[in-house]
């Protein structure tokens, strides 16, 4: 069995954990440069004013790439290299890195797919508010028309916003990932609407001003429930728990899909959260509702769930000794088989893998090379049930592998490894691991290899 006529095999990476130059040709400060700089936010004191200075070595990286032979990259363009502001001037030299970037890669064969923010926001907008002004989305429109005016001669492939349900929770719930803060539901429940506004103007911008027909997705988490059993009850739990709110948390993905996609919040989240949720005018649904060309979604693990007797759901233990990775998240390839097959019942869109991957034990062995048999092992059980979805009338057009390099791993630093490519953060030296190899593989035979 293969992968479907013209399936995408990529990788991707964003621009805050691989390019450095923080200071750079006129970039402006993002919360992530700030966040770094706080004692005790990220591991070792990690910033990424360097990261693998992807910046310096594009043109080396766009080779290994080729390479591989990926048919795409996912990058992220850095808010704050085009507006220091965020609004305003536009900065130049920034617009020219991503000219040089896209010329590459298209040189090189490599699709270009852009995501408009993976989370590097830029710090003078929050300042005034950020996520939390409901301004915020106009100023992402702006960014997002003098990317499209600049670079759409070149790209067709374009993601709104990546995680919305991370740079939210993570970043102005729990406080672990930037801008750091610590709000109560109901204002987080106002950024996130501010943001999935962001998102619908920036779909709108596009398709008015894109110079190529555009496909236009974006790239949730993809919080996954699989069943405990076949059963068709324990099955009918995970497809609930899966596209439900059962709790008062971020951690799902109707609250923000179904805006995007039908045009309301669902009736059970608006149940959970009661009176935090924001009053906002019944028009903002009509902005947040464009019509988009592939739900993208970022999924690398799920929780089992079964149904009780009277029937409600009920989350289980995982098993003693359960396999997990070096960052301690569980290993359960079947989540790449239920979590596109229930994103694509519900919503009905092409189903795009925008982002999977591991972290592993990586060094540089004596023999000069990086064996990671655990990733390759890891990455052909979840493909292969990635092909049991397509298999089963499932609509996946696309796969891209986290990540093309090690990189800054967010308040992580440089502690976990999970690229197909290893970085020496010293030397900037790249090295191609045994699994980037296997990847190349499986795309040169579509996937017939597994």
């Amino acid at each position: 069995m293969k992968f479907p006529k013209n399936f995408v095999w990529g990788a991707s990476a964003a621009s805050y954990q691989i390019e450095g130059a923080y200071n750079e040709d006129g970039r402006g400060m993002s919360v992530w440069d700030d966040f770094g700089r706080w004692p005790g936010k990220t591991w070792e004191g990690a910033t990424g004013d360097t990261a693998c200075d992807h910046y310096h070595h594009y043109l080396e990286d766009v080779a290994i790439m080729k390479e591989i032979g990926l048919h795409a990259y996912r990058l992220s363009i850095a808010w704050p290299r085009i507006l220091p502001e965020g609004t305003g001037a536009v900065n130049e030299k920034g617009l020219a890195f991503y000219d040089r970037l896209i010329d590459a890669l298209l040189e090189a064969g490599i699709q270009p797919w852009v995501t408009l923010f993976h989370w590097d926001y830029p710090l003078e907008l929050f300042k005034r508010g950020g996520w939390l002004n409901r301004e915020s989305s106009q100023w992402f429109a702006e960014y997002t028309k003098i990317v499209v005016d600049r670079l759409s001669d070149r790209v067709q492939h374009w993601m709104t916003l990546n995680e919305p349900q991370c740079f939210i929770w993570l970043g102005h719930g729990n406080g672990m990932h930037a801008p750091g803060v610590m709000l109560p539901m109901k204002w987080q429940l106002i950024a996130t609407h501010n943001a999935l506004l962001s998102h619908g103007r920036a779909v709108q911008v596009i398709r008015a001003n894109s110079k190529k027909q555009p496909t236009i997705g974006w790239a949730p988490v993809g919080v996954t429930r699989q069943p405990q059993t076949d059963s068709p009850a324990d099955i009918d739990a995970a497809r609930r728990a899966t596209m439900g709110i059962l709790k008062p948390d971020l951690w799902n993905n109707t609250w923000y899909s179904d805006p995007v996609l039908l045009g309301h919040y669902p009736e059970d989240g608006l149940h959970v959260f009661g009176a935090d949720v924001p009053k906002t005018p019944s028009s903002d649904f009509d902005i947040m509702k464009q019509p988009l060309d592939f739900y993208g979604v970022n999924i690398y693990n799920s929780l089992p769930v079964r149904a009780r007797e009277d029937g409600s759901i009920e989350e289980c233990k995982r098993p003693d000794g359960y396999p997990i990775t070096l960052y301690q998240w569980p290993v359960t390839p079947s989540c790449l088989y239920w979590g596109p097959k229930f994103i694509h019942e519900k919503y009905k869109l092409p189903v795009v893998i925008t982002e999977n991957g591991m972290t592993c034990h990586d060094w540089v062995g004596l023999d000069g090379k990086v064996n990671d048999p655990q990733r390759i092992d890891f990455l052909h059980r979840y493909l292969l049930e990635l092909r049991r979805a397509v298999a089963d009338g499932v609509d996946v057009r696309g796969y891209f592998q986290w990540s093309i390099l090690d990189n800054l791993e967010w308040h992580e630093g440089y502690k976990y490894r999970m690229g197909l490519v290893y970085v020496d953060f010293v030397t900037f030296k790249r090295t191609l691991k045994e699994s980037a190899k296997w990847y190349s593989e499986v795309i040169r035979t579509n996937g017939a290899n597994l």
